[in-house]
């Protein structure tokens, strides 16, 4: 299938942006890099729910004091969570009064985000600054999809831990110290298993999916790469989606990194697979491959949230959970 990818017609920078986390977030490796971590995870609210929309909140307001802005200066906001109909984001983000689209691409809400604001954006005339938001909640993600955490249930060695994390990106148009120059949406990939418990492993084959798709299409030539970043394949996806790429696309294996692998410590923190969650990518995106970007310490790379597309209903159905993985190429603004 050709003409997956669209380059966009003057590139559309990361004005700022901010990241928050939780408990263990903060006590992961890039926990010193996050803006804000609130250590009870309660971001002094009542409810794990409200406490997310709360984080959001929070992370839009950080973003927007760094470069002193305010919410009136935005004409978009792009927003997504996993609670169901998108409640987190609705619910936090309702008095800044910004025209709103909900997105619910499950752990690709990150880059699917990032790609529809860029896209409206460029298209438009008069647009000229937006936000992009995604937020996810380790205690109202388990309630919702799994069972509370108070119960105690035991996770496979293939589970992956659900992020208390977050993400906002101011996107402007025009150049900058970081730019996103093209995008491609993903294509929805059967994942070849009902687990619920090994999303990594679903998820793999739609980024294998977009990752070669990108290369054939655009001929770039994987040297000029310098990651390919998935959003939370954790460990056995990673694995997996390894495999896969030094068979058909030699080398790019060695270019890959995953979100759900650098969030936690993998021998000290009990993430079992790694980290999970829409959080996961857009908090990691936030803290650490943007501040590298705009330094000039990355030239280009790579960035794809991925999600598995699965409901609690679908998964007791014995349905196969099914992948996707939008794609965004970034770009430093400054010469090495």
């Amino acid at each position: 299938m050709k003409n997956r990818i669209t380059k966009l017609k003057t590139p559309i920078h990361f004005r700022s942006w901010a990241s928050v986390g939780g408990y263990e977030e903060r006590r992961g490796p890039l926990g010193d890099k996050f803006d804000f971590c609130d250590t009870s995870d309660k971001f002094g609210q009542k409810t794990w729910e409200i406490a997310e929309a709360e984080m959001g909140r929070i992370a839009l307001n950080t973003s927007l004091s760094k470069v002193g802005l305010s919410h009136t200066d935005l004409e978009l906001l792009v927003a997504g969570d996993l609670q169901n109909q998108c409640v987190a984001s609705s619910t936090g983000l309702s008095s800044f009064g910004i025209p709103f689209l909900g997105v619910y691409g499950a752990c690709s809400t990150c880059t699917e985000s990032i790609m529809m604001l860029s896209s409206f954006i460029d298209s438009s005339d008069n647009m000229k600054i937006g936000a992009a938001l995604t937020t996810s909640h380790n205690s109202a993600a388990e309630r919702q999809f799994r069972t509370p955490v108070e119960y105690g249930g035991q996770r496979a060695p293939t589970a992956q831990w659900t992020s208390t994390a977050a993400g906002a990106f101011l996107l402007e148009r025009g150049r900058g110290d970081v730019m996103i120059t093209e995008y491609m949406p993903g294509r929805i990939i059967d994942g070849s298993t009902a687990d619920g418990t090994n999303m990594g492993g679903a998820m793999a084959f739609s980024a294998f999916d977009s990752i070669t798709a990108y290369f054939e299409e655009s001929g770039e030539d994987i040297h000029n790469i310098d990651y390919i970043v998935t959003g939370d394949l954790g460990k056995v996806g990673s694995d997996i989606l390894k495999e896969l790429l030094s068979k058909e696309l030699p080398g790019a294996e060695r270019l890959h990194t995953d979100c759900g692998l650098l969030l936690y410590d993998m021998k000290n923190q009990d993430a079992h697979s790694g980290a999970s969650g829409c959080g996961t990518s857009a908090s990691v995106l936030a803290c650490h491959f943007l501040p590298m970007l705009a330094d000039g310490k990355l030239r280009r790379i790579l960035f794809l949230s991925t999600g598995a597309l699965m409901s609690p209903s679908s998964l007791l159905q014995g349905e196969n959970i099914y992948g996707i993985a939008p794609l965004i190429r970034l770009e430093s603004g400054k010469e090495n």
